[in-house]
Parts: C-alpha cells; structure tokens; sequence
C-alpha cells in the first residue's frame, strides 16, 4: 500500500516535470526570438524615454487647427529566422502580402545567427490583418512611432521632414527641433524592489512644445496649385510665391514647386529637392530691382517722378553696351515712366544722379547684404563681391537687376519699405521676434514709389494686373540666368530667364505683398508669365479677406 503511494506520487511528479520542461523548450527554444524582442519593454532596468514630439499646426480664419505635421503609431513585420521553418513558403505568402520580393524575403529568412529582420513599415489595415490571419512561424508583428504628414506635398519645404533616428531635416522641422522634440528623461521599469530604489532617481520626460505657423491654408494651396499649374502650360522648371503682410512681416504664403512628399522623402533621388527655393537659392532678379533704384534717388532728392532724361537706346560704359529690351529707342522720358516702360538706360541715369557709393549704400540698406533672419534653416545670402568692387559696368547694370545677387526672400522683404511707409519688415513664419523695424526710405519717400509703380500698373507694361476698384503697386521683372548660375564654368548670359512680378495692395493701405518668380517659362516676359498667376493670386485674397475696394467701379 505504501509502495503504490510512492509510486503515484513519483508518476505525478515526474509528468509535472516534463509538462515543465516542455514549456520551457517552448519557449526558450521554439519562440526565443519573439520572447526576446519583446523582453525588451519589459526588463526591470532604469530606461531613457523622449517625450512625444510635437505636432505643427495652421490655423485657419475660423480659428480651426489644421495639422501639418504629427506622430502616428504604425504597425510593422519583422523575422526572427531561426524560428521560420519553411523559409521558401513563408517567403512566397509574404511577397504575395506585403508585395515585396521574393528574393528580398528568402536573403533576410536565411540569417540564421540574427533574430530580428524587418520586412516592411507602415503597414496598410490589411497588410496587419492578413499577416495575423497568416499565424507563419518565426513572422511576428510589432508598432513603432512615425513622423505624419496629413497634408502630404502641402507647404513641403517649410516643413522639412523628420529622419529615421527622429531628427528634424529642413524646414521647421530643423530649426526648431530642439522645442519640437522637447526633453528625455530617466524612468524605472519593472516591478521588483530594485526597480523600486532606481525609481527614486527617476527624471521628468516632457512632450515637445506645439508649433503654430502664420501660413494661410487657402492661400498656399492656391499658390501651389498655380505653380503646378505653371509647370504645365508655362514649361517652368522651378517657380516660388511668396504672400507676406508687408506691415508685420508675417508669412501668409511660402509656395515651391517642384515639391516633395515628406511621408515618402526616403524615396527622392535628388537631395536638392528638399532645398527651399525661397530662402537657399541666389538669382539676378531684373527689371523687379529697378524701383530700388529709384526709390534710393528719390530719398537723396537726386531726381523727382518728372525728372527728364533722353534715352537713345544704347549706353556705352568703357568697352562695354547697355541697351533697352527689343533695343527701343524712347526718347525723352520721366523717371515715372521710366518705371512704366522698365527702361534700362533710364535706371543707370537715376544711379548716376545717386552716385556709385551711395547705389551701394542703399543697396546694403535695402538688406541684400545680408540674411533675412527667416525662422528656417541655411538661408543663402550672396556677398555680392564684383558688386562691391565699385566697376562702372557692374554698378551701371546692378542699377535694372543684373549682376546683384539675392534670394526671393530678400527681394521681399526690401519691397515691404515701400508698402510700410519707409520701414523694412523682418519675414517671420512663427512668431514676430520682435526686430525693429529699419527705416530705410522716409514715409513720403515711400508713397511717392508706390505711386509710381501705381503708374505701372495703370500706364506702363503691367496692366493685365488691374483689379477694378483697387490700387495695385507692382513691377515686373525678366533677367537672364548666367551660365555660372547654372553650374556652367562659362562667362555671360544664358538663353534661360527668370520672370518675376512683385506687387503689393491696396497699393496705399497694403494687406499683402506678392512675389512670383518663375525659373524660364516658355514666354518672352514675365507679362505673359509671372504678372497673370500674380492678377489671379490678388484677387482671389481681395475677396477671401473682403479688403474694402478703394473706389467705386462705375
């Protein structure tokens, strides 16, 4: 009797011990590497954490936010070979799920010493659902935090992108990564009590400040779908517009095309895609420059609206010529018309009566010199050293737009001096900085120029941008690209253009200024190109922002 006791207790344990051994070769053994992956958020150790970084928003007239940018969980699937068992099937079903290679899979399942291969990120629902369904050994899911873009191509060069070890690249992802990311910290993990004394020495995390852009949702979006547009009946190879209130500097619009899709910015081949046009590229603007010209001898007194000079289509500067567009001939002529007819021999006579040294002191007033302080990472700004070196030529032509060198955001920001009674706005695209404002030209200066280039409008090349009931102020411009801007180790001037038009309105109560530049549009000048999509930008803010009309239209 008590030798079957001994023997049923000895049955029972030595059954128990098999059931345990089995389970342990289960699951050290079968399933070794699942259980490790995801030890690795369950070990009862001390862990840096960062805090969620934050999101970037818009807000629209109504006050609703509108997200640009944001974290997201997405799913992902990953190997552990060891555990695959038919390496050949389990890479057949996957490349048939996920639609990837065949090869691909096989080359990641033979690594028989790793126990962690992904496949494939950013997983679609039925991506998720078909794998679970699947229940393949060794193919386990898993989640991580991804950087979203909701609007996609929207406003893509302002943003910039955040890389895959969670570091802002470009746009305001790169300048204010250190707020958007916010600070790590130490947190203890587990539950046992040396979890509980490292938890005595446990450091906050804090989540990344929200960040909120001045750009205007409809406006952008209307002057990006311009520029595609531009792309496709104009042939341009890049174009920009910028929307700036002229009296705060606030960015309303920073439009590029070609543009990219942050959520897919792995698969650019070209890095400089991801350069803003805006900030980080120099270019000779013509004809657009001329009323800085004229607004700096306007302001020394050295000519007046009704100054004369006679113009006989060619001026001759030491071996070199200066001629007017089609080499018109105009005759005797205003400085007001000057302007209306953009006439280049009419800007060198306004820079000769300013003097050389004094050109070059307003040209450095007008900020061209020097960066604009834009709240985005690496703005270009051009020395402008031949300009500096006071030749006759280079002066003479720097006076109508070629030979001096700036950004599209400088241009900007020197026309805001005459839309903002004499003072220069710094462009901001978060929050004003609280830069004074430079007085560049007096305030009667500055509406003389704005009547001026009223005159432009109403009388000269530019009237396709009338806009009944309102005063626009506006200049075109349409300058030769070198062949050294093109990359080209090769003096002088290529066929190719850029055609601008900068206008601001209501012409003496400015809301807005605008910039349109396009990089060689199939037209001869930026009439035909950049002025319409400027006449159609205008108006479409005139109405979105029901700006009083100036004059009844009869």
């Amino acid at each position: 009797m008590r030798s079957w006791r001994v023997s049923l207790l000895c049955l029972i344990f030595l059954t128990l011990g098999f059931l345990l051994a089995g389970r342990l070769f289960f699951l050290q053994a079968l399933n070794h590497g699942y259980y490790l992956a995801l030890s690795k958020g369950q070990q009862g150790e001390s862990v840096i954490q960062r805090g969620a970084r934050g999101n970037i928003f818009l807000q629209d007239k109504e006050g609703n936010f509108i997200t640009l940018a944001t974290d997201s969980k997405a799913s992902f699937v990953f190997l552990s070979p060891p555990e695959v068992k038919d390496k050949e099937h389990t890479a057949q079903v996957l490349s048939a799920m996920l639609k990837l290679p065949e090869d691909a899979i096989l080359l990641k399942a033979g690594k028989e010493n790793s126990l962690y291969e992904v496949l494939k990120k950013s997983l679609s629902q039925k991506e998720e659902q078909e794998i679970s369904n699947a229940k393949l050994p060794g193919v386990y899911g898993g989640e991580e935090t991804v950087r979203m873009y909701p609007q996609k191509e929207f406003a893509s060069h302002t943003l910039g992108f955040v890389n895959q070890e969670g570091k802002g690249q470009y746009g305001i992802e790169e300048y204010y990564n250190t707020e958007l990311v916010g600070s790590s910290g130490v947190k203890a993990r587990g539950a046992n009590p040396a979890t509980y004394l490292r938890s005595l020495f446990q450091t906050n995390v804090k989540d990344g400040s929200h960040i909120i852009l001045t750009l205007d949702f409809n406006i952008q979006s209307l002057a990006e779908s311009l520029l595609k547009h531009a792309t496709e009946s104009l042939g341009i190879e890049e174009g920009t517009i910028i929307v700036m209130d002229p009296r705060s500097g606030k960015i309303l619009t920073l439009a590029n095309t070609p543009g990219f899709n942050p959520n897919e910015y792995g698969g650019q081949g070209n890095p400089f895609l991801f350069q803003n046009p805006a900030v980080q590229k120099i270019f000779e603007p013509g004809s657009v420059f001329k009323p800085v010209t004229m607004a700096a001898a306007l302001q020394e007194k050295k000519v007046t609206p009704e100054t004369t000079y006679e113009d006989k289509g060619i001026l001759k500067i030491g071996g070199s010529s200066i001629e007017n567009y089609d080499k018109r001939v105009w005759g005797k002529k205003t400085m007001r018309e000057v302007l209306e007819f953009s006439i280049n021999t009419g800007a060198v006579f306004a820079k000769e009566q300013l003097g050389d040294d004094k050109f070059l002191e307003y040209v450095e007033k007008f900020g061209i010199f020097e960066p604009t302080g834009i709240d985005l990472p690496g703005e270009a700004y051009s020395q402008n050293r031949e300009l500096r070196q006071g030749r006759e030529i280079n002066l003479a032509t720097a006076a109508f737009g070629q030979g001096v060198e700036m950004t599209s955001l400088q241009l900007v920001r020197a026309f805001t001096a005459f839309a903002n009674q004499g003072r220069m706005a710094y462009p901001f695209l978060i929050t004003d900085k609280g830069k004074q404002q430079d007085q560049v030209l007096s305030a009667e200066t500055a509406t003389t120029i704005t009547s001026m280039l009223v005159s432009v409008i109403d009388q000269g090349y530019s009237k396709k941008a009338r806009i009944p009931g309102y005063y626009i102020a506006g200049k075109t411009g349409t300058a030769q690209i070198s062949w050294s801007a093109l990359g080209i180790k090769k003096a002088g001037y290529s066929d190719k253009t850029v055609q601008s038009f900068m206008g601001y309105a209501p012409a003496y109560n400015p809301q807005f200024l605008i910039l349109v530049k396009l990089q060689n549009p199939q037209t001869k000048t930026a009439e035909y190109s950049a002025l319409p999509i400027f006449h159609e930008l205008a108006k479409y803010i005139i109405d979105y922002l029901a700006i009083p009309p100036d004059y009844e239209v009869e």
